[in-house]
């Protein structure tokens, strides 16, 4: 499955850290069962009808596949070229004002929600065909869903609130154990309007990520890196910011210390023509930099790609947190561990800026690496008992 934040299942599998964050998973006190129960609560407020999906990879043998409301594993029967219709993996949602609880499997993968009508997946010779938010042919285009990520394994549960492709249906995901509950992904009071008020008055072709149904209904607001891909955003948006951060450290360094608990890791970074060279402490060049242009920006992929090492991986991901959040010319030193200087260029991830401003706890997946520094939206625990997904209002 296709998963744009960050890789639990590599995350979960043993201590990782992440760039600005130490993410230490200790051994569980006691076995995580086979599967856990997840509560789903819809108080969104509206009638329609709500469909689940809770689709991924089998952790256990490495197929994809989907689970039953009872937790049970089926793997996807082979696909075709063109895609040929998936099983119907649908299992009914709550009414409004009402919970169902399902039993999640050991899965790294999504749970969709779909309001109104089901999802249509379909399967190709690679694998499952995922809605594509930004493709307005896509059979989903016109459904009002969206969807979590989480990993489940024998050291506990990750789960998160995604805004990584689109900011669409509200909702906050939740864990719970013998030490308490742990919620994130709530809406501030009337934060779902307030975004899209703020994004339609947002100059520079922000608007135009907001997407509409045939009846003048809003869907969801695309991500940058869609706009950009589908022409809704200018591709030079982050062409300004990114000249002047060239121009700052053409005559200075970058200083990068992406592990928190290693602060003697240091990578020290100098432009040259359209190259950012990185040294190590010993004067080495480790990792070299192309000068990025807004797609790899909003991706952190292309000119900023992240491979799951501990030198150009984590050097990638605090540049681009850096870049969506507009502080690289404020502080030399990277990451930066104030939120308090972040999206203050008037050049920056506008998309991402909103969304976090109307979280309750501040915290979202605005960007794919958007927990550089913990200002993701995430919950985990080492012996969960129950996790939740709750369906908020949208007024």
């Amino acid at each position: 499955m296709r998963i744009k934040t960050k890789l639990f299942a590599v995350l979960a599998a043993a201590a990782t850290v992440a760039a600005g964050l130490t993410t230490v998973i200790s051994a569980p006190a006691q076995a995580v069962p086979p599967t856990v129960p997840l509560k789903i609560t819809n108080n969104s407020g509206r009638g329609d009808a709500v469909y689940i999906y809770n689709l991924g990879t089998n952790l256990a043998t490495g197929q994809q596949g989907w689970a039953d409301a009872n937790g049970t594993f089926h793997a996807w029967p082979a696909g075709g070229n063109p895609p040929t219709p998936a099983p119907d993996a649908s299992i009914p949602g709550p009414g409004n004002g009402q919970s169902i609880t399902i039993q999640m499997p050991k899965f790294s993968g999504r749970v969709y929600f779909s309001y109104g009508q089901k999802l249509v997946f379909k399967l190709t010779t690679g694998g499952l065909v995922q809605p594509a938010v930004q493709n307005p042919s896509d059979p989903n285009a016109n459904i009002l869903f969206n969807w979590t990520e989480y990993t489940l394994n024998d050291s506990g549960v990750w789960i998160n609130s995604t805004q990584v492709d689109m900011f669409s249906a509200p909702y906050a995901v939740g864990v719970q154990s013998s030490a308490g509950t742990k919620t994130t992904g709530h809406l501030k009071a009337g934060g779902y309007n307030a975004f899209f008020n703020a994004l339609r008055g947002q100059s520079g072709g922000w608007s135009n990520l907001i997407k509409t149904a045939p009846d003048g209904s809003v869907l969801r607001a695309l991500a940058p890196s869609y706009g950009v891909e589908t022409g809704a955003l200018p591709g030079s948006v982050m062409d300004d910011y990114v000249n002047r951060v060239w121009s700052k450290y053409t005559n200075e360094n970058l200083t990068v210390t992406p592990f928190t608990d290693q602060p003697n890791i240091k990578y020290f970074g100098r432009v040259s023509g359209n190259t950012m060279n990185f040294t190590n402490t010993s004067g080495q060049v480790v990792t070299s930099f192309q000068k990025p242009n807004s797609t790899s920006i909003f991706g952190c992929a292309g000119l900023l790609d992240a491979p799951n090492d501990l030198v150009r991986g984590p050097i990638s991901r605090t540049l681009c947190a850096g870049f969506n959040r507009s502080t690289l010319l404020i502080n030399p030193n990277q990451p930066d561990a104030s939120n308090a200087n972040f999206y203050q260029d008037g050049v920056t991830n506008h998309y991402s800026r909103l969304v976090h401003a109307q979280m309750a706890d501040g915290k979202a997946y605005g960007f794919a690496f958007d927990d550089v520094g913990a200002h993701e939206s995430l919950v985990h625990d080492g012996n969960p008992t129950q996790t939740s997904i709750t369906l908020d209002p949208f007024n």
